[in-house]
């Protein structure tokens, strides 16, 4: 038969009590673990959720130089894209008006004869099917 596993919970009045023996120095995290039956890093969350002497400490990620450069690398490119993606859609922009201001001056519209062409491809009629 498997033995049930019991489940503990501490009270928060008991957790902060703790936490104050161990900054008073009058028991250590081993000790407190081996009483309790508690996992050291349980007391260790309790420490840094109750603690009022001991520094809440920041977390801070530190890249290797190389990813640091990848990263600059890899902006510098997008940089780059973003710039091409601009030059190319003002000369879309630009040719698209040079369309329409020779469809008004020849009096054809030129987009639609193109298109027709394009689409079913050069020296096939509408009405051909293969």
């Amino acid at each position: 038969m498997k033995e049930k596993k019991t489940i503990r919970q501490f009270s928060e009045a008991f957790k902060i009590e703790k936490v104050k023996m161990l900054e008073n120095k009058q028991v250590t995290v081993k000790q407190l673990s081996k009483i309790y039956n508690v996992s050291g890093t349980a007391i260790y969350k309790w420490i840094h959720r109750y603690s009022t002497k001991i520094e809440k400490l920041e977390r801070v990620v530190l890249e290797k130089e190389s990813e640091g450069a990848k990263t600059l690398e890899l902006m510098k490119q997008l940089a780059n894209l973003e710039q091409m993606v601009g030059r190319k859609q003002l000369e879309i922009e630009y040719l698209n008006k040079l369309i329409e201001l020779s469809s008004k001056e020849l009096g054809v519209d030129i987009k639609k004869k193109f298109a027709s062409k394009h689409l079913l491809g050069i020296g096939q009629k509408k009405n051909d099917k293969g």
